[in-house]
């Protein structure tokens, strides 16, 4: 009798905890909602972000970006662009609670953006971006979303390969 209420008490352990791994990952991959908040170590703060799988890149609120020793008046060709390459970037962000702060980093990337808006260039710095625990630097592009609801929007470059995005998950679900 003890070995099989053992196994009765195994087997219910096991589906608890199976049910807890199920509803938060998915063949090894973490299941995100439509909106998260994720916390970017380099700012040391909490944005509410919008995921957004039709976005290759991630995208972050910046304004007041000033080129150090580079041309801060790039016209519109990619030569003029691409001269900043590798030089640093000094910028301003806030997130939704209007908490404000200055970040300088190095301009890894410059890219060439298709939106509803038109075509536009954008900068690109790396920025370390925790969820749950889990951390991954990536390239974030720089824009101005201080008239947008989510000043920072998850692209395809964080999801890749880690995460699954389930539009009926919310926020506070873990």
């Amino acid at each position: 009798m003890k070995k099989v209420f053992m196994a009765a008490m195994f087997v219910v352990a096991a589906t608890v905890s199976t049910m807890s791994y199920a509803a938060n990952e998915c063949n090894g991959k973490y299941i995100v909602g439509p909106i998260e908040t994720i916390y970017v170590k380099d700012l040391n703060m909490d944005f509410k972000a919008r995921i957004d799988t039709g976005a290759n890149t991630t995208s972050i609120n910046a304004y007041d970006l000033h080129v150090i020793d580079g041309n801060n008046n790039p016209t519109d060709t990619k030569k003029s662009w691409h001269k900043n390459l590798g030089k640093m970037i000094s910028f301003k962000t806030a997130n939704a609670q209007g908490q404000e702060e200055t970040h300088t980093g190095k301009i890894i990337k410059i890219s060439k953006i298709r939106n509803a808006q038109g075509v536009e260039r954008r900068y690109a710095v790396v920025m370390d971006l925790i969820w749950n625990g889990k951390s991954h630097a990536i390239p974030v592009n720089l824009r101005d979303r201080k008239k947008l609801e989510y000043k920072l929007l998850i692209g395809r470059n964080w999801l890749d390969g880690r995460y699954l995005v389930d539009v009926s998950k919310n926020d506070n679900d873990d």
